[in-house]
């Protein structure tokens, strides 16, 4: 009898405690994941909730994460504006830059800012603060793939919108939309804009700083490598000069140094990375028969662009992907 109470005793127990173990290694998993696991969430996600009453966009919206990619090339310190006459520009990048296009003698540099800035004004209209409105941004390329998209209606629902060089709306707007907030150009691509455009020189070299304090003033350059406007129509309060220093530092973090220097296009994808909080990009890249040329012309030569050296559009084509794949912008195609 004594020997049946102990078996029943023995099984009582066995039962109590066999469901222990198996709890035990649960709760270890979850504390696991709780404290030691990374975050597997898309790269854009937030990292912590906040108020959205309280704080639009800004230095109080927690930044997004980031992937050891892209962690590697961005670089958040980096300034996409020159703004003042007095603003350094670091001597390696002064040997890049003005070797770009013809010989520049460095040593003209604080007389040519200095008399540009008394032409347009000083001041970067977008450092970043503690809390300000969001902006969505749209970088309309010049690509023939936008002929027949309907973009248009799209690209105009965003807050600001970048278009460059020759780009035209007039007659395309179905396809390429209406508004212009930001135009990129240099001397040789320039076009005279309506009121309320930012007009956004890229330089390529200092007779292109030059230039727009004549075209903005005296109108005494007429020519630079080629013929160029005498006269351009822009609000010189709404003027921004794109830094050399951050041309460069696309040109080595981003671009990897395929092709001499970056597009104009893709300068201003980057400037928008910059200074944007939503990101869409249009008109990059071939039409769907592989042809490279612009929306608003018949080339005979559509791959032209390709074999010039200067660019690398197919790497560069490559890049927005990655961009988008990263979850750091639309792209549309």
């Amino acid at each position: 009898m004594k020997h049946c109470v102990c078996c029943h005793f023995r099984l009582s127990y066995h039962k109590r405690t066999v469901w222990i173990p198996p709890l035990l290694c649960v709760l270890a998993f979850v504390i696991y994941l709780i404290y030691f696991c990374p975050d597997y969430s898309n790269p854009v996600d937030i990292r912590e909730e906040f108020d959205s009453s309280v704080c639009m966009c800004g230095l109080c919206k927690p930044n997004k994460l980031k992937t050891p990619w892209f962690a590697k090339r961005f670089n958040a310190s980096a300034q996409p504006l020159l703004s003042s006459k007095d603003q350094v520009i670091p001597s390696h990048v002064l040997k890049w830059w003005l070797s770009l296009q013809g010989i520049n003698n460095a040593s003209d540099i604080p007389g040519i800012l200095d008399q540009m800035f008394k032409v347009i004004p000083t001041g970067n209209k977008y450092e970043e603060v503690y809390n300000r409105p969001c902006r969505t941004c749209a970088v309309v390329g010049n690509s023939g793939n936008l002929k027949g998209s309907h973009y248009g209606k799209k690209i105009d629902s965003h807050k600001l919108i970048f278009r460059m060089n020759r780009a035209l709306t007039s007659g395309f707007e179905e396809d390429v939309g209406s508004r212009t907030t930001h135009h990129f150009m240099y001397p040789e691509s320039a076009m005279h804009l309506p009121h309320g455009v930012h007009l956004v020189l890229v330089p390529f070299k200092l007779q292109d700083l030059r230039w727009l304090t004549s075209a903005l003033s005296t109108g005494e350059i007429k020519f630079t490598y080629t013929r160029v406007k005498q006269y351009i129509q822009a609000d010189k309060d709404k003027v921004l000069i794109f830094n050399p220093a951050f041309f460069k530092y696309i040109h080595d973090n981003w671009t990897n140094h395929h092709g001499r220097y970056p597009s104009t296009g893709m300068l201003a994808v980057f400037f928008a990375l910059h200074i944007c909080d939503e990101i869409s990009v249009f008109g990059f890249g071939a039409d769907k028969n592989g042809n490279w040329h612009h929306y608003w012309e018949k080339n005979k030569f559509p791959g032209a662009f390709r074999w010039t050296g200067v660019h690398n559009a197919d790497f560069e084509s490559e890049l927005i992907a990655m961009l988008a794949k990263e979850g750091r912008l639309k792209f549309y195609k």
